[in-house]
């Protein structure tokens, strides 16, 4: 049986009011502004008894004696899951609006997350954060070899979620076995495209943390002379997997946030913005379970409020998340933080309106 259930109706119609009021007003709610503001029929002694009745259920506090009440951690759970729905009005206009501000004919990622994160802190006045693509996920595309100068080789990297990276190698252990004054620069380009087909032909498709247990001792023995810059090649590959595991969050609207009466103390301020900015590692694994997704849980809104937050620097804050994918691999996630007194049904519409544009632009 749900705890809805357990309430009468009188009892959710007065909870969702005093959520309400609350959330807009940043004040305790009495009894008398409930039959002031809202359409009750009963009088301000019944109010002020239903109100009494779901303090002690634990669903909302006085901050002080004689002060109005506001919702509990508890109080606002009720609220999400079961007294309010989304607006769809909410998330068609977000999406016009997403269509008219992201071109997603002329992007690169990066640049695409970067205005999607700062697109949904400025329509939310709160914390918005994207995840990168994340490497596990990130399956070899394309390898290029190009050369530079006579020196040096550029490798060119190309993942199916376009993500590019390039790296320069030492032309030197290319040349091994031959003295590079004597090679034709039409000659050298052809071999560096005969050797970027082989790459392909034997990494295209693969994860980027698969590399470090490929088996290179079968070398056709055209390409045994190229051992040694192979090994360069695969090293440079293995360190970008490790630095892109950095886990890197894409954050805007600290500036917004800290404006909130929440956030008026020094102290709690300085832990949110301290994870935000060094413990992103720690912040992470909140905003997306990797690599160990619940499939079942894929595409669903995820909400932290308050207390339900492990980290001690959110308990003051609702976090609210949802994956995007690309085909039926999550490979990122779309967050949002703000005070537990949030604006929950466009919070929810937002996020969840975002993390599916992201997922059909990268499909």
């Amino acid at each position: 049986m749900s705890i809805k259930s357990q309430l009468s109706e009188r009892h959710q119609n007065i909870l969702k009011a005093t959520v309400q009021h609350y959330i807009a007003t940043a004040e305790p709610v009495g009894s008398k502004t409930l039959v002031n503001k809202y359409d009750f029929t009963v009088s301000s002694a019944t109010i002020r008894n239903v109100m009494g009745n779901l303090e002690k259920a634990g669903f909302l506090y006085q901050p002080y004696t004689s002060a109005g009440r506001i919702p509990s951690d508890s109080g606002y759970r009720i609220y999400v899951d079961q007294l309010i729905t989304p607006d769809e009005n909410i998330g068609k206009q977000i999406k016009q609006s997403l269509n008219n501000y992201l071109d997603r004919d002329s992007w690169n990622l990066e640049d695409l997350l970067q205005r999607a994160t700062q697109m949904l802190a400025t329509l939310s006045g709160y914390i918005a954060l994207i995840t990168m693509p994340q490497p596990s996920q990130n399956i070899l595309k394309h390898l290029q070899l190009v050369q530079v100068n006579s020196e040096q080789i550029m490798l060119i990297l190309v993942t199916d979620t376009y993500q590019t990276q390039s790296f320069l190698i030492d032309a030197n252990s290319f040349l091994i076995n031959q003295q590079k004054q004597q090679k034709n620069e039409a000659i050298f380009e052809e071999e560096l495209q005969i050797f970027s087909n082989f790459l392909n032909r034997k990494l295209k498709g693969r994860s980027l943390f698969e590399l470090s247990n490929l088996n290179w001792t079968e070398l056709d023995q055209e390409f045994k002379k190229y051992a040694d810059f192979l090994t360069k090649i695969l090293k440079e590959l293995q360190n970008y997997a490790q630095i892109s595991a950095s886990k890197q969050i894409l954050i805007k609207g600290i500036s917004e946030l800290l404006k909130q009466p929440e956030f008026s103390q020094l102290d709690q301020v300085q832990m949110l913005i301290n994870l935000l900015e060094e413990k992103q590692d720690n912040l992470f694994p909140l905003i997306f379970e990797f690599p160990e997704i619940n499939q079942q849980k894929k595409n669903k809104v995820m909400i932290r409020i308050g207390s339900e937050n492990p980290l001690q620097s959110m308990q003051i804050c609702t976090l609210i998340s949802a994956t995007y994918q690309q085909g039926n691999i999550p490979i990122g996630s779309v967050g949002m933080i703000g005070p537990t007194r949030m604006l929950y049904s466009n919070a929810i519409s937002l996020v969840e309106t975002v993390a599916n544009y992201l997922s059909e632009t990268l499909s």
